[in-house]
């Protein structure tokens, strides 16, 4: 039995909340007599806990013994340190995971009847799990066995995946391992609770309250700001500037801010000047009269003399920004609170930190807000490592601004550099033109347009975007505009404001629009012009990428990503599971990839019936091919409804319309997607011929490149213009946008001729029939692609195939290098550059007919 009075760890008094307004958890790796992890929940004062022997798991399938102990107090919960050997539970504690929790039910009841469920919100354990109390022989016990189980949710990890301890196995308050720890032997928990023993730790102790609390500064922060230079605090510090960029990035050296619709401010703060508190505007105008509360918030920071850089908002209920509530509240309205979210720390007590790493910086921050009262105004920005797409997903999702990525070790430089990264969630889509305003400046062309969509048949005003024109653009915009006027408005209802200047079009020409969000007058914010959508009819315009607001009335559809930007509510389970080893292909890796590549993929798939391969196991075992959509993807992806030729039975075949598309098939392991050469709006006349160049294994890339030039030459002399793509493999497609005037056999016929030739010319090089035992030597020139049913790689898809290549544009150029270019899925930041210079620039565009001898048409009577 423990004695209390000298080891009072397990007496379940209850005490002060770690965490004023929410419940606290812990998890304390602890080496008594054997290693096991102490998992604490707060919960009436107390520290309910169970020893969990082996530790969590992300992996649902493990369900781990958990131990049912003492309750322990609060105090407890923030201790790392020694217990002194010969008492119960002498050994090392480590605090491994800290965070909040939430009951999802009556805690009291689940508890009760032992089948807990709850959220965590960790530095290491999040998502939902579970406590089930074990029955049978478990029963009874003094101390009952509970079983510590992951829920299934979007944080779950594959039984393959690496184990949440091994892979984090250092505290989250000062990084340590468990031997530094007890080397260290600066905490020890005794009759009075934790008490400091090293002399950094005694210094601590006896620091004025104005220092840093001891219980939160680790001893290597305290380490830290002895060898920082000494300065005065600086009246004013230029703000380090982010760089707008078009990707979010990825890696570990990086970390992940959501970005805040705001006021940036620097808040200056010394207790012995007059006014104690400053709060300065990013150039650094005084504007801490307008700002009061937060100026008496900072007086609060256990410090002497610091500054601090971060943004001021007003928090919506939701936990949005409202810049227009910010303006507000700056020129009186008190119906709004003002929060200063600190997100750097630039100077603390006369120590200069802007030479530091940003992690350090940030650590040492929130290690000084953490006593803060929930309720104060100050609050500390919390940032992520590592997967920059998916929080930038998120953070859209939730409404953000956008998201900041920084250099995780970067020091503070004043103006902008690319060590900070901002990223905005601006969506686009198209938008009918119903109308238009004349140039206020007098001159010919347009001054905004008015936009629309259709919903019930009716077209609905959706506001207005006067940027994004060039001159030539305004002048042409004019033109087309002025032919197609009317006397009345369009669209269903417009406000008058709308209406002031307005002149009305028929709704015929569709706009590809940029903009920041949706309000919830159903109007685009911030819309910006990017060109003319000839292929897209009026009447098939529909709002996307997000659910009318609540406040509107009705329920609004589950909104479709658009094709720029990924908006998706999707699952993505089993992230880690490695889809092919040569690589290290990860599920995650190839979702981020689709995400990132989806408007360079899309426009070569959407609306066309694809094929897909299947790899639940990875690439080097067992893979399955799918084409019909026979509702066995995670999500919902659409069909072309198709009729056999042979039994005229309709078949529902896939088809890819969206990035969320693609990152359905991320979690199906989809590693190859095949299309059709036609598009359901024209099925039985393709819109692309393909010649596939398929090497024995002994022709050399220089041969084969030369037949590629020679395929080029033969279709440029039936006046088309083709382009090269590698398959991914040892081959190459050339591949040629047509018309769609020919029919499939029409077509195929003509590819069938145009080899025929080939191998004719040189039967030692070429061969036109699929005998393997033929090939050896030669290049098989597959004219097949080009009949009914048929497919091809799609352009940047991956192939199930060691190394994850990628199906990709080359530039006809690019078959003079020396060696076979292959690009992989996970070296994508590698090649991506390429994207700039599209070596298909054109291919959508270009409308070119295929001149068909007479031999190669076909009658119908034919086919």
């Amino acid at each position: 039995m423990r004695d209390f009075g000298v080891t009072p760890e397990p007496k379940g008094a209850a005490g002060k909340r770690l965490n004023a307004g929410a419940l606290s958890f812990v998890v304390q790796k602890h080496a008594a007599s054997h290693l096991h992890y102490d998992f604490r929940l707060e919960w009436q004062g107390v520290l309910k806990s169970w020893a969990v022997a082996k530790g969590p798991s992300y992996y649902p399938g493990d369900k781990r013994l958990a131990v049912e102990v003492e309750d322990h107090p609060l105090a407890y919960g923030g201790f790392e340190g020694i217990i002194p050997q010969g008492q119960y539970g002498g050994g090392t504690v480590m605090l491994w995971d800290r965070g909040t929790w939430e009951p999802l039910g009556d805690a009291a009841r689940q508890l009760r009847d032992g089948n807990l469920k709850f959220r965590l919100h960790g530095e290491k354990l999040k998502g939902c799990w579970a406590l089930v109390r074990m029955k049978g022989k478990f029963a009874g016990r003094s101390k009952p066995s509970w079983l510590l189980i992951k829920e299934h949710d979007e944080s779950e990890r594959g039984d393959d995946a690496p184990a949440i301890v091994d892979e984090a196995p250092l505290s989250v308050v000062s990084g340590r391992d468990m031997q530094q720890i007890a080397e260290a032997q600066d905490a020890v928990w005794n009759a009075k609770g934790a008490q400091a023993q090293s002399s950094a730790a005694a210094h601590r102790a006896n620091a004025p309250k104005q220092s840093m609390p001891a219980a939160l500064l680790p001893r290597e922060i305290a380490a830290t700001l002895k060898r920082l230079p000494s300065e005065a605090l600086p009246r004013f510090v230029p703000p380090q500037l982010a760089t707008l960029v078009s990707e979010p990035g990825a890696g570990e050296n990086r970390v992940y801010e959501i970005k805040l619709d705001g006021y940036r401010i620097e808040a200056r703060v010394d207790k012995k000047a007059d006014p104690p508190v400053q709060l300065l505007t990013r150039t650094g105008l005084d504007w801490t009269s307008r700002m009061r509360p937060l100026a008496d918030a900072l007086l609060r920071l256990p410090v002497q003399t610091a500054l601090l850089d971060g943004e001021l908002v007003v928090l919506e209920e939701k936990g949005t920004t409202s810049f227009a509530k910010l303006q507000a509240v700056l020129k009186d309205d008190s119906r709004h609170s003002l929060t200063y979210f600190a997100f750097d720390l630039l100077h603390l007590d006369g120590h200069n930190l802007r030479g530091e790493p940003l992690l350090i910086r940030k650590k040492i921050l929130s290690a000084l807000l953490t006593d803060l009262p929930a309720s104060s105004a100050v609050r500390f920005s919390e940032h992520v490592k590592g997967n920059g797409e998916e929080i930038f997903q998120k953070a859209c999702k939730l409404g953000a601004e956008g998201v900041i990525s920084k250099l995780a070790q970067g020091f503070y430089h004043s103006g902008r550099s690319r060590d900070w990264w901002k990223l905005k969630c601006y969506l686009e889509q198209e938008l009918v033109i119903g109308g238009y305003t004349l140039p206020s400046n007098g001159t010919y062309g347009v001054g905004a347009l008015l936009l629309g969509y259709y919903d019930a048949g009716k077209l609905i005003y959706a506001g207005r975007t006067g940027t994004g024109f060039t001159r030539a653009t305004h002048r042409r915009m004019r033109e087309q505009l002025e032919a197609i006027r009317r006397g009345t408005a369009p669209f269903a209802k417009v406000e008058q404001d709308a209406r002031r200047g307005a002149i009305w079009v028929q709704p015929q020409l569709v706009a590809q629009v940029s903009f920041a969000s949706w309000t919830t007058d159903g109007l685009v914010r911030q819309a910006a012009f990017k060109g003319l959508r000839e292929d897209k009819p009026a009447k098939t315009v529909r709002r996307e990428g997000g659910q009318m607001p609540e406040s509107e009335g009705k329920a609004a559809k589950k909104p479709r990503a658009n094709s720029t930007t990924v908006r998706s509510e999707l699952r993505l389970t089993h992230r880690d599971k490695v889809l092919d080893k040569d690589s290290g292909l990860t599920k995650e890796a190839l979702a981020d990839y689709y995400a990132r590549i989806a408007p360079f993929m899309l426009p070569h798939i959407q609306g066309r019936a694809v094929s897909i391969v299947r790899c639940p196991a990875g690439s080097d075992l067992s893979c399955f091919f799918q084409k019909h959509n026979n509702h066995t993807l995670p999500g919902e992806i659409e069909s072309i409804e198709i009729a056999s030729r042979k039994t005229g039975k309709v078949e529902p075949f896939l088809t890819i319309s969206s990035a969320n598309d693609l990152l359905v098939l991320a979690q199906a392991s989809v590693l190859e997607i095949h299309a059709w050469g036609s598009t359901r709006d024209s099925l039985e006349k393709p819109d692309r011929l393909t010649i596939d160049l398929d090497p024995d294994d002994a022709i050399d890339w220089k041969t084969l490149a030369g037949a590629a030039v020679e395929v080029r030459k033969r279709l440029a002399r039936a006046g088309v213009k083709s382009f090269l793509k590698s398959t991914g493999g040892k081959g190459l497609h050339v591949v040629a946008p047509i018309e769609p005037e020919h029919e499939w056999p029409e077509v195929k016929e003509f590819a069938h001729r145009m080899v025929l030739e080939m191998e004719k010319e040189n039967p030692d090089l070429y061969l036109t029939r699929m005998t393997k035992a033929a090939r050896k030597g030669k290049i098989y020139l597959d004219y097949l692609r080009n009949e009914r049913g048929a497919t091809a790689i799609a352009p940047f898809s991956p192939r199930a195939r060691p190394g994850a290549p990628v199906a990709l544009p080359l530039r006809w150029s690019e078959l003079k290098s020396a060696e076979r270019p292959i690009f992989r899925v996970t070296e994508f930041d590698g090649w991506r550059k390429r994207l700039k210079a599209d070596p298909w620039r054109g291919f959508l565009q270009l409308h070119q007919s295929l001149r068909l001898p007479e031999a190669a048409r076909v009658s119908p009577g034919g086919r």
